[in-house]
């Protein structure tokens, strides 16, 4: 009788425990030690007390618990399911998938772990890893036999054959939500992202419940920077699962892409005090964050909780060193030579890890070493993001021969004739920032961020980015009525209107990339103002070189091509300076450097703006500022980084090479031969 009783009490006992887990994790810790000091070794008290410790983040202390389970417990699906868990939640991908199909070999009833799985390695920033896990969660959760073949096919990294049998399954089957989700996920791999969302969105409007298509639709509007849509999407997720950790740190990322900085630093804050705190990526998240504040020294330390959590986040690493205010001591100097030695390195950190040996190389005046590094760098990077310059050539000649004196007569008076966008276009790293600063210093202008509105307006006239279709733009533009360009000038500020937080009547679009489009600003949008930020060319190149961009800028991972790149704006720029005289304003860094209050002069009478004090005062501003630059503009001008390409002239022979007669008519461009 008494050892029934006493069986009957654990039984309890574990079930109120199991219960807990959803909502006090903390007391279900105490509750499944308490059993296990009654009772030790019962193995459902050990994976609960497992369960609880990975619950509050504590990843190491669960792993412990888990680990040994697993080994002892092999039979237990359950127990390698939540072992698989907590390697995914520590970033140890291989591991994890090693684990979560052992406990799916012994039971088919867990098919959602690969969901659960890729939302671990999300968090933990494995990429690669998430995409797999989330492909073989649409394997396992197919029972359709097509399906399955088509999620074999994707998990394998056949995206073709993937593809022609979703499609094929499609056609038999329009509101197949399954397919549509699944060819989503291809279009999304090959960066196919209208594609992506418009099945995701038809996913949704066939069936709202689908929650793991949400999800996806959420993460693929972030991606192709509609951070409003993805919000609105995370909204919905968040209501019905508020504790989602992986919901929140994207509602996060989307807010900061929309500016609400203060918004995503609140749910940053709520997140590491939680059981996101052991996840490295949200404390480099919220680091990123803080830095555009302004809060350099909260910044700081959030990037060394994440180091320590994690010693080979190569990001973490290079986003202290991309601060360009922080100087790395020999022991992190040691620190990063040993985690970017090892063979295990996912090839993410491992490039990191070069950038930020470079600069803190390059700091210590070992400026052979640096380079050397940073060579390493690009050509990894480079390898990622492949770059063929010879598009950028042919765009500057189509433009060239699209937009002639002929057209731009003909079309005075087009376009929406609103005044309130200032752009600032030109190459990254050309002062750009300096100059966005300095206006949103005034009381009539607001500075938002670079936006992706033109370059994604540009590549929707110029139809589907198919390899194999050569872009009808800018030549497209020529079959449009004149309501049609004024319309599209409109849908611009509308778009836009979202990043806008203050009621000053004009806005800067600093996306330095919009110089290929000065043509098409001018026919949708012929009052507003375009500034060009213009740097000498090996200064403004090689510092794009050392500059590791997280996305958008391939041109700048070889020498070659940026000088290229740079040339081909130079002889852009020259062409609407013939065309359009004085209609874009050119602002030459060294200049701004030499003789600032007579720039910035000359700068607002350009903009139509009365000169105001505080605009020289621009390092008094505290607005949010997200770009490479965002410490150095919080400082007065200083000459410094003039010509810190110099102690790198040895190695620069490929770019000079490249920049031709671009780089010794600078300032001036080139004549063209008539």
């Amino acid at each position: 009788m008494a050892a029934t009783e006493q069986t009957g009490s654990l039984s309890t006992a574990l079930a109120h425990t199991e219960r807990l887990l959803g909502s006090d994790p903390v007391l279900a810790e105490e509750q499944a030690r308490e059993i296990l000091k009654a009772v030790p070794g019962v193995p459902q008290a050990q994976l609960l007390l497992g369960v609880a410790l990975r619950l509050q983040g504590r990843l190491e202390d669960a792993l412990a618990v888990l680990e040994p389970l697993s080994a002892g417990q092999p039979k237990a699906a359950i127990a390698h399911l939540e072992y698989g868990l907590t390697l995914g939640a520590l970033g140890q991908a291989k591991k994890a998938r090693t684990a979560v199909s052992r406990a799916l070999s012994l039971s088919p009833k867990f098919p959602d772990a690969w969901r659960r799985l890729a939302d671990e390695l999300t968090l933990a920033g494995d990429t690669d890893g998430a995409d797999e896990a989330y492909a073989l969660h649409l394997k396992a959760s197919s029972n359709d036999p097509k399906l399955m073949e088509a999620a074999t096919a994707l998990v394998d990294g056949r995206l073709a054959v993937a593809e022609q049998l979703l499609r094929d399954i499609l056609k038999a089957h329009p509101t197949d939500v399954g397919a549509m989700r699944m060819l989503a996920e291809i279009g999304a791999r090959l960066r196919r992202y209208e594609d992506a969302e418009a099945l995701l969105s038809r996913a949704l409007e066939l069936a709202p419940g689908f929650t793991a298509a949400r999800n996806n639709y959420a993460a693929i509007l972030y991606r192709h920077n509609q951070p409003q849509q993805a919000v609105e999407q995370l909204d919905i997720l968040l209501h019905a699962d508020p504790r989602n950790v992986g919901f929140r740190a994207l509602k996060a990322a989307a807010l900061g892409q929309l500016g609400e900085y203060d918004a995503a630093s609140d749910i940053y804050e709520v997140l590491v005090k939680s059981s996101a705190a052991q996840h490295p990526k949200v404390w480099m998240s919220y680091g990123h964050t803080l830095k555009t504040q302004g809060k350099q020294k909260e910044a700081i330390a959030a990037y060394h909780k994440s180091i320590a959590l994690q010693p080979s986040l190569g990001e973490a690493y290079w986003s202290l060193a991309n601060l360009k205010t922080v100087r790395f001591s020999d022991a992190d100097i040691a620190a990063m030579e040993t985690q970017r030695a090892r063979t295990d390195l996912p090839a993410d950190d491992g490039l990191h890890f070069e950038f930020a040996l470079a600069k803190a190389f390059e700091d210590a005046g070992q400026y052979e070493k640096a380079f050397e590094y940073y060579a390493r760098g690009n050509t990894l990077r480079l390898k990622e993001v492949p770059y063929d310059a010879a598009n950028t050539t042919d765009h500057v000649t189509a433009s060239k021969a699209f937009f002639t004196p002929e057209l731009i007569a003909a079309r005075k008076g087009t376009g929406d004739p609103s005044p309130d966008p200032i752009f600032i276009v030109g190459l990254p790293r050309a002062g750009s920032t300096l100059l966005e600063q300095i206006l949103s210093s005034h009381s009539q202008v607001e500075g938002t961020m670079e936006l992706h509105e033109i370059g994604n307006m540009a590549r929707h006239i110029g139809g589907p980015g198919r390899k194999s279709k050569v872009s009808d733009y800018p030549a497209a533009l020529g079959t449009m009525t004149d309501e049609q360009l004024a319309a599209l000038g409109a849908e611009y500020l509308e778009k836009t209107r979202v990043y806008r937080k203050t009621d000053r009547p004009f806005f800067i679009d600093k996306m330095p990339n919009n110089f290929l489009h000065t043509g098409f600003i001018h026919l949708i949008l012929p009052n507003a103002k375009i500034i060009d930020a213009r740097r000498h060319p090996l200064g403004c190149c090689f510092s794009c070189f050392k500059q590791h961009f997280a996305r958008g800028q391939a041109f700048t991972y070889s020498l070659e091509d940026l000088g290229r790149y740079y040339a081909d704006y130079v002889d852009l720029m020259a062409h609407y300076d013939d065309i359009l005289p004085g209609r874009v304003h050119r602002v030459l860094y060294e200049q701004m450097v030499d003789n600032p209050e007579a720039e910035v002069r000359r700068l607002l009478d350009y903009c139509g703006l009365p000169f105001e004090e505080q605009c020289l005062r621009f390092y008094e501003n505290p607005r949010a500022v997200r770009t490479a630059s965002s410490e150095q503009v919080r400082k007065p001008i200083f000459r410094d980084g003039v010509e810190q390409w110099k102690s790198f002239e040895p190695w620069l022979g490929p770019l000079k090479d490249a920049l031709g007669d671009t780089l010794t008519c600078y300032p001036n461009a080139p004549q063209t031969p008539v």
